[in-house]
């Protein structure tokens, strides 16, 4: 499985920033601040939680799991999905609603100000970093989001849409502090953080529609398909691929079953030999296909 060196400069970015966030806090009292900080740390949670299902994932199959352990950064994705929903937007909106019912200044807000533009800088660093790893596996044509529906490494997307909602969420803490101190008005304060939450929760709704896809079983594309099956069909001993099924196990792992008529009067030796033919050439133009089962069926 490829490297992705952009997680780990996203945890060491999030652990730093939600320091510095807190220390803001700390000397402002600001409720959008708190929420921002909560932010980084579940951003930091979902980074270690993505680290150990990539971990996991690169285990060899054995007698427990005959086909692998890939599955595994499917359901650790999915975990972090649920992690930036329940703790990240609940805890930041139930933030706001507190800062609501007491609505208070106290501190220098410049404290504010200065930890978010560092923050800001620090994650845009993060987010273009995540964001070349995302155009690596983009197809040419495709949109942005069609990019992330289609995409079957999660721990790319979610460190992007994280990193884009630390982006928002950066930019309404901004306003949620400076149109409190300047209307001299806590409740801007309270607002930003339930629209940090809000936006918090948005993102999870994607991240977990995108994982739990993932987890239950995704096909390749049509058009990788085609490809496969011509290849196959043009073995001399084979009349048709009747039916085909394939799921992904992991970003880089395809299970392929073919179900194939061969011609007929062929012997049992000359089926095995086309198996093992069409097989190897179907894994050397395309290596993600990792596992792959040809059943000789009827017409």
């Amino acid at each position: 499985m490829k490297s992705r060196p952009f997680i780990y400069i996203s945890l060491v970015v999030d652990i730093c920033i939600a320091a510095s966030k807190f220390v803001a806090a700390a000397f402002t009292g600001s409720s959008s601040m708190i929420s921002e900080g909560i932010h980084s740390v579940i951003d930091a949670i979902s980074q270690l939680l993505l680290i150990w299902g990539i971990r996991i994932s690169r285990k060899r199959p054995d007698d427990r799991r005959p086909f692998g352990y890939g599955r595994e950064l499917y359901f650790w994705s999915f975990i972090v999905s649920l992690v930036i929903f329940v703790m990240g937007g609940c805890i930041s909106f139930y933030e706001g609603l507190l800062r609501f019912k007491k609505p208070e200044f106290s501190g220098n807000p410049y404290w504010s100000y200065g930890i978010l533009s560092i923050a800001f800088i620090f994650t845009a660093i993060s987010m273009v970093s995540a964001l070349r790893a995302f155009n690596k596996q983009r197809r040419d044509g495709d949109g942005f989001w069609h990019a992330v529906t289609e995409s079957k490494d999660p721990s790319v997307f979610i460190v992007l849409l994280g990193d884009i909602g630390d982006m928002a969420g950066l930019t309404v803490a901004f306003f949620g502090v400076f149109l409190g101190r300047y209307f001299k008005d806590p409740h801007y304060d309270g607002a930003a953080s339930m629209v940090i939450g809000a936006i918090l929760i948005a993102i999870s709704y994607v991240l977990i529609r995108e994982s739990k896809s993932l987890l239950m079983g995704e096909p390749t594309s049509r058009k990788l398909i085609r490809k496969v099956l011509a290849l196959a069909e043009a073995d001399e001993a084979v009349v048709k691929i009747k039916k085909q099924y394939n799921i992904y196990l992991a970003p880089e792992e395809i299970v392929l079953q073919l179900n194939t008529v061969f011609k007929p009067g062929l012997k049992t030796e000359e089926i095995t030999a086309a198996v093992e033919r069409i097989t190897k050439k179907i894994q050397e133009q395309f290596p993600r296909f990792r596992q792959i089962f040809i059943e000789p069926v009827r017409r």
